[in-house]
């Protein structure tokens, strides 16, 4: 089969100075993507800020024969957002792309966890992909074509101690990008997130043994995949690491319609409600609503 090219496609990469940004911008460059290469440029806790993250990207897509600009605007506000969508079209004229990879950590167990600390981490993760997505949407939505890839993790998806803050705004994230694909079905414009675990400065000595063999270079393949012209799915959400790819999804079971609703027939039916031989997969408020009304018919 043919290779996956993006030759006159222009993609922004938020976060993409280091780990998994980096990748998912070199992977996109070498397939003929021009790249938007936004980083702060601070720490992994957030803090301060460098121009010379960006900028060390660019040459290296540039190195390699690729056309990539820097960019150094914050995702976690309006402006920062409306800027770095404003830059690809300065630079470019054009926006096919965006991948939202920008993160930040401020780990505590929950009943130590302060205002600050939550407000940081959901302002980049969450308010970050919202603020970057909405003024890209709108090209996209004008243009008819647009492909967004955010990043979501196991830690929303499934919990992580500890990361209460990490883990809402990535759960949000998910949310979001059922959303944005159902938003964005009529205007040829597909999203999908990823769930990647990534040996990068955010798991550092976290992963032992598996550290080797989970290189950020071994998710950026399924991101270039999802926003290329030829992916066919939206509104997924797909754990990534090492070369293993796999699709997660929200599910109902059957359940069980309660003649009678009281407490006591919650307990003695939990079995029953629990039971997961079967179950739906809605892929809307509305077939989730249309579930109800047949189980109550």
């Amino acid at each position: 089969m043919s290779s996956l090219h993006f030759d006159d496609r222009v993609a922004i990469v938020t976060g993409a100075g280091n780990g998994l940004g980096r990748s998912h911008a070199l992977e996109l460059a070498r397939r003929g993507a021009r790249v938007v290469v936004n980083d702060l440029g601070g720490s992994l806790h957030g803090d301060g800020q460098s121009t010379g993250a960006a900028q060390a990207v660019v040459d290296e897509i540039t190195a390699l024969g690729g056309t990539a600009v820097a960019n150094r605007d914050s995702v976690a506000t309006e402006e920062g957002g409306r800027a770095i969508v404003q830059t690809a079209l300065d630079e470019f004229g054009r926006l096919d792309i965006l991948i939202n990879n920008a993160g930040i950590l401020r780990d505590k167990a929950f009943h130590k966890m302060d205002g600050p600390m939550i407000d940081a981490v959901i302002d980049v993760h969450l308010k970050g992909t919202l603020f970057v997505t909405q003024p890209a949407f709108r090209v996209m939505r004008e243009a008819g074509y647009g492909r967004i890839v955010n990043t979501s993790s196991a830690s929303g998806l499934f919990g992580n101690f500890g990361q209460a803050n990490y883990g809402a705004a990535k759960a949000g994230i998910a949310g979001l990008t059922r959303v944005l694909a159902l938003e964005g079905a009529a205007y040829g414009i597909t999203a999908n997130a990823i769930a990647p675990i990534a040996a990068t400065r955010m798991t550092a000595g976290l992963l032992g043994d598996l550290a080797a063999r989970v290189t950020p270079e071994s998710v950026s393949p399924v991101v270039a995949f999802l926003a290329h012209e030829d992916c066919p799915v939206s509104g997924g959400v797909y754990s990534v690491a090492g070369g293993r790819v796999a699709k997660v999804f929200v599910g109902e079971t059957s359940g069980s319609v309660l003649d009678e609703l009281t407490a006591e027939a919650v307990r003695d039916h939990l079995s029953e409600i629990e039971d997961q031989s079967t179950y739906h997969e809605p892929t809307s408020l509305d077939m989730a609503t249309a579930i109800i009304a047949r189980a109550l018919s």
